[in-house]
């Protein structure tokens, strides 16, 4: 019988630097799905959006690409770039609550001064509070 390998577990510079890839994708993601619908209806129908209705949909399009790449495979295309992927606490593939658990966590986490990033520098497995919350890992593929 094989045994399995032990997970093993990106830097928190990898990590970051993941992250920071990750934000210049969104840019171009949300530029297609946010921005030029928004310019669209400004231009054509002459209305300009409501604040609340440009976060709300920013939101949503981040949630369902989130979900979407961390629910198959456990992948977004920066995490292929950076070798890590993204599974639960046992090492199986990430179930969608557990990755809408997982986004929901990292708003606060990040927003709040980065205190859930800094949270790795201080947990026993280096992982990202919203990571140990949802019930999740960032593993080496």
């Amino acid at each position: 019988m094989p045994t399995q390998q032990p997970l093993r577990r990106p830097s928190i510079l990898r990590r970051l630097a993941s992250m920071f890839y990750e934000s210049l994708l969104l840019l171009a993601v949300l530029a297609v799905l946010l921005i030029l619908p928004h310019v669209l209806l400004g231009a054509f129908a002459h209305v300009i959006a409501a604040q609340i209705i440009l976060q709300a949909h920013c939101f949503i399009v981040l949630l369902i690409y989130f979900l979407w790449f961390w629910s198959n495979g456990g992948q977004t295309l920066a995490m292929k770039t950076w070798r890590i992927r993204l599974v639960s606490r046992d090492g199986q593939t990430v179930r969608p609550a557990q990755a809408f658990l997982r986004f929901l966590f990292c708003w606060p986490s990040i927003v709040l001064g980065g205190i859930g990033i800094l949270w790795a520098l201080v947990d026993r497995d280096h992982q990202f509070l919203h990571d140990r919350l949802a019930g999740t890992q960032l593993v080496m593929t």
